[in-house]
């Protein structure tokens, strides 16, 4: 039968150690805190609101964002420098070069509420001549209006 040895044996410990999961949300969490404000980095526009249905862009497609801010200076999301103004010849070098590497991207432009509209206008015909096949306007959704 059953020896006196076999009887004594030892107990599992059910309890979780959770130590371990502490430290690794902690490092996740400081990671964070030390990506997010890159991520945010760009130019302020002051964008004009428009009463439009937003557009959905495909997973795989990450469109390619152009803002033109009140002095009429260029700004491209692509690159070291995002924040630091591009003429118009680099931005049309670097357009030609995205549409090359991946003909479907869609190109959004930004313009500041207070930018002329030939600035805008002058953009998209730099846009035109590296043959973009899809492009758009970034609004602000117009501000909500109280009922009565």
């Amino acid at each position: 039968m059953y020896t006196l040895q076999q009887r004594k044996r030892r107990r599992l410990l059910a309890e979780i150690n959770v130590v371990p999961y502490i430290d690794v949300m902690l490092v996740l969490l400081v990671i964070f805190m030390i990506t997010a404000p890159m991520l945010t980095q760009g130019v302020k526009v002051n964008l004009p609101s428009a009463d439009s249905k937003p557009v959905k862009p495909q997973e795989d497609e990450r469109p390619l964002l152009i803002n033109v801010d009140a002095q009429g200076r260029y700004y491209i999301n692509i690159g070291e420098t995002p924040d630091q103004p591009v003429t118009a010849d680099k931005l049309l070098d670097v357009v030609t070069l995205v549409l090359r590497h991946k003909p479907d991207t869609p190109i959004l432009i930004g313009g500041d509420r207070q930018v002329s509209y030939g600035a805008v206008v002058k953009i998209m015909a730099l846009l035109r001549q590296a043959d973009v096949s899809q492009l758009g306007l970034i609004t602000e959704p117009p501000p909500p209006q109280k009922s009565r």
